[in-house]
Parts: C-alpha cells; structure tokens; sequence
C-alpha cells in the first residue's frame, strides 16, 4: 500500500515540486517492510518507535545539556529570553534502524525525542529505572528537519481518523448496502462529494478551512435564498443580515472570477 501510494503521488506531482513526501507512521508500522517500501518510494520517513531495549539505551545515551524546551501543553514563551518555559523538552541523537538484518537492509537515520514530566510515578520498589522522572515518546526519522521542527511536524499526525468519522457522518452511513457494487458506487461518490465540499471550504477562506462537512452544508450549501428571474437573467436573494453573507460571496467571486484587478 506504501509503494502503491507513493507511486500515485510522484505520478500527480508537478515537475516543479523539489521536496520529499514524508510517511508519518504510528508505532504498530514501525517494520522494515513499511520503512523500506517508503525509502524505496522516494520518502522520508517519521514512525514512532517502540520503547525496546535498543531505543531505551539510546534515549539513556543522550546527554542532559542537549534537551530543548518546546511549544506544548501549559508551555510559557519568554520574549526576554526567546525561549519556552516549558515542561516538554526534545533532544535527538544518531540512530540505524533494524540493525538486527543485514548491513544493505539497516536504515540509518535520527531518533528524536520528546521527554514530559511523569505525572503518575509507579510505586518505588527500591530500584531506581529511567523512567521514574521523565515518560519519554520516541520517533525514528530520516528527514534533514531541525529537532524541534521535526518533532512538531510529527505530532501534526494524519488526519485520517477525522476524515473517516467526517464520511461517516454523511454518504457512508448507507454502507454496508450487501452488495458490493452498491458499496462501490457510494464510496466513490462519498468521496468526490467530500473533496468538493472541501474544496469549496477551502475557498472561502480560513473560517471554514477546517470546518465538518456537516457544518459546510449547512452554512454555504443549504441556503435558504430565493432566484428570481427578470430580463432573462437569474437573481440569486439570499438572507438578510446572514452571518456567512461574507463567506458564501468570497466563494461566489472565486468559482466565477469576480473582482480581479485588471491586468495590462
């Protein structure tokens, strides 16, 4: 599926794109088989890894001085300093993945770290363990990207969960149907109805930009307007004081190129 997809995207990109796509993978991908078959596609990767003996002892190696606060939750940003006051700190260190096969099938890359106070401590046993402090979440990554930025491009994980509740809750609460044809057919057009909507959200501007299907239809799909016909010409009267007048129109002069400035 990794190869498949990633063989659609270079076949869609434009010649003029220079950047690698990046694969984000939670820990139950972290594999040789996922990581090869998005290094072989041209990607980078970012996949949270397991907190096994290999990546403890690296996390263990990593020196105190090289921890950096970051943006998280309850974090304070000192603008004397420049700096988060902040109880998230990351650090990285070097990092070959799957040393265990052979020397042309390990992948060399970083192992980045993100390191949060442990608000729950086990009970003490009498043997002091490296995470009585600190719980630690670890993600192995092959991209140039600086510590903090990788760190924060991976927490900004797919969407994906959110798309599929967002289809849920409009054409694909007809599946399953018992025939696979009809399944097919609703899941193609759930599909083209859920990339225009979002379109056409996107259009709008950022108010929107973010919003459910659900609440697009209902702002700027199901509008209670009236069309009026006169000198063979089409008069679309929508609300008065409707509070996505604004909205709807900067989507109306998008889709037929109103108010352009003229170029000479």
């Amino acid at each position: 599926m990794i190869a498949d997809t990633l063989a659609t995207v270079t076949r869609l990109r434009s010649s003029e794109a220079t950047g690698k796509p990046l694969v984000r993978m939670d820990s139950a991908f972290y594999g040789h088989p996922s990581v090869a078959a998005a290094i072989r596609g041209g990607a980078d990767v970012s996949v949270t890894v397991r907190l096994d003996p290999k990546v403890k002892a690296a996390i263990a190696a990593i020196d105190e001085h090289a921890w950096t606060p970051i943006e998280y939750t309850d974090a304070i940003y000192d603008e004397s300093t420049g700096h988060w006051v902040s109880r998230a700190e990351v650090a990285e260190i070097g990092f070959t993945a799957f040393t265990s096969r052979t020397a042309s099938q390990q992948i060399p890359g970083r192992l980045v770290v993100r390191r949060i106070p442990d608000l729950n401590p086990t009970s003490d046993n009498g043997q002091a363990t490296l995470f009585d402090v600190w719980r630690f979440h670890a993600f192995f990554t092959t991209t140039d990207l600086d510590t903090v930025t990788a760190d924060k491009t991976h927490r900004g994980h797919a969407i994906i969960e959110q798309v599929h509740a967002d289809l849920k809750d409009s054409a694909l609460a007809h599946l399953p149907s018992g025939r696979f044809p009809a399944n097919a057919a609703w899941l193609v057009l759930a599909v083209i109805a859920f990339n225009l909507t979002r379109a056409a959200a996107t259009l709008t501007g950022p108010m929107l930009a973010r919003a459910r299907t659900a609440t697009i239809r209902r702002t700027i799909v199901t509008v209670p307007a009236r069309i009026a016909c006169s000198a063979r010409r089409l008069t679309l009267h929508l609300p008065r004081d409707w509070p996505w007048e604004s909205v709807w129109n900067t989507l109306f002069h998008s889709l037929f190129h109103r108010n352009r400035p003229l170029t000479g």
